[in-house]
């Protein structure tokens, strides 16, 4: 059996990178702490939008899928779930609703990490929901011409359930006690989490779940408002390949998880530079044209309209639709396709 052994994280020596990750976390911390306080009913629209987004890339990962209309219903849950797919969406929107709504009372144990488990599974048929696996899993990639290859095997079911204890009773002890950094912690359970891969299905979006609650219970609250979920999905290929680095060595405790935690961390940070971004349009005190118009020299290329709601939350999608007429007519911007493929580009 694998062992685990967290109090060593305050003996390892740590390179440049991950310490200055980890000091501009705490500082982008602090400054949103203070934007909240200026602007709670603003940035609450943000939460929405997260919500959102956090449950439409996590579960298209692992290529679930449906409309971005039908995403918007089952989050806000003005419908229900219509096939597969969309029941492990709504899952995923309801354990990720009690992480929003309950992360100081969720312990890290085996008992409620199998409980939020069952939740995930909640809407569908599935006798394994809460219960760890009885099947051996595998981790493996698809390629082009069709073969199959094992990256890397899990632990054997027998073998799982006392892991699962082994690591939560690791985590706790070097966080209750302050003897280990929690933006290091973090990433380390993560990255054991998906090396037990505890479960028959729904491992990858319960370790991104996990993620979210421990930051919550660390003080990091940005994936509340900006979805962690959307950005590791935009880098889906950095996600494996950083994972997979990290595997290596694994079973005989011989790995490397620093590619793992610069992946987590540079996804932390960067969600906070955005973050930032969107708090600097929202607490401009200007016309909603000149909110867009600003909004829209952060894009890059082609935008949507949608692009422009998540920059501008204060804004009414109306209002943001009127901005973008005028900007078109002024010849400011340039409007391409029609109905959901409708998007913009800069001519000045």
């Amino acid at each position: 059996m694998r062992s685990f052994n967290y109090a060593k994280i305050k003996d390892m020596t740590w390179d440049s990178e991950i310490l200055g990750y980890i000091a501009a976390i705490y500082k982008a911390a602090g400054k949103q702490e203070l934007y909240l306080k200026q602007r709670p009913a603003e940035l609450a629209k943000l939460i929405e939008i997260a919500k959102i987004q956090s449950t439409e890339a996590s579960n298209a990962i692992e290529g679930i899928v449906t409309t971005s209309t039908r995403i918007r219903q089952l989050v806000e849950e003005k419908t229900t779930p219509k096939n597969r797919d969309e029941q492990e969406i709504a899952g995923y929107r309801d354990v990720l609703n009690i992480i929003h709504e309950n992360f100081d009372a969720i312990p890290i144990t085996q008992n409620f990490i199998l409980q939020l488990h069952k939740i995930l599974c909640s809407h569908m048929n599935n006798p394994m929901g809460g219960r760890t696996k009885n099947v051996q899993n595998y981790i493996s990639a698809t390629y082009p011409d069709g073969h199959t290859e094992i990256l890397f095997t899990p632990l054997a079911p027998f073998e799982t359930p006392e892991a699962l204890d082994k690591i939560c009773a690791e985590y706790n002890y070097v966080i209750g006690n302050a003897e280990a950094e929690p933006l290091l912690a973090i990433p380390i359970f993560i990255h054991d989490f998906l090396c037990i891969h505890p479960f028959n299905d729904g491992n990858g979006r319960m370790s991104r779940l996990l993620t979210t609650l421990l930051l919550y219970r660390c003080g990091f609250y940005v994936g509340k408002y900006i979805s962690l979920e959307a950005k590791i999905a935009n880098h889906k290929d950095a996600y494996y390949d950083a994972l997979r680095q990290s595997q290596h060595g694994w079973h005989e405790g011989n790995e490397d998880v620093v590619p793992f935690i610069k992946y987590i961390l540079s996804t932390i940070i960067a969600a906070y530079r955005d973050f930032e971004d969107r708090f600097s349009i929202v607490e401009m005190k200007t016309s909603a044209l000149e909110m867009v118009r600003r909004a829209s020299l952060q894009k890059l290329g082609r935008f949507s309209k949608q692009d422009i709601r998540e920059l501008c939350p204060a804004l009414s999608v109306s209002s943001i639709e009127g901005a973008l007429r005028k900007l078109v007519a002024e010849g400011y911007l340039k409007r391409e396709g029609s109905g959901r493929s409708t998007c913009y580009i800069h001519l000045k």
